[in-house]
């Protein structure tokens, strides 16, 4: 995949919040990878902030959603992974600022 597209990908994706955090799953950290096979069936890698999420099938609802809008994404497939297991290392400066947590 090419740097221009995966930029588009995870520019979609930063419209996708953590509805607990209300930071963007971009920002936290939770996208572990992208692959996006021949025939544009795009595979999100990701995780939650904690494995009792309640909100993981909205979470993943709205991965889709976003990511329909993109020509070149015939279908996603998102995948929930537990390891590594996501830490608050993960995140970037700017979700760290959001949500009061020291860098």
């Amino acid at each position: 995949m090419d740097k221009a597209l995966e930029e588009n990908i995870l520019g979609a994706l930063e419209n996708v919040l953590d509805p607990e955090l209300g930071v963007d799953i971009v920002n936290l950290g939770l996208i572990y990878g992208l692959d996006l096979d021949e025939n544009g069936v795009l595979t999100v890698e990701m995780t939650l902030t904690s494995m009792g999420c309640p909100l993981a099938g909205s979470i993943e609802s709205q991965v889709k959603s976003v990511l329909a809008d993109l020509p070149e994404i015939k279908e996603t497939i998102v995948k929930i992974v537990w390891s590594p297991p996501w830490t608050k290392d993960r995140m970037s400066r700017y979700a760290k600022i959001a949500l009061g947590i020291p860098d």
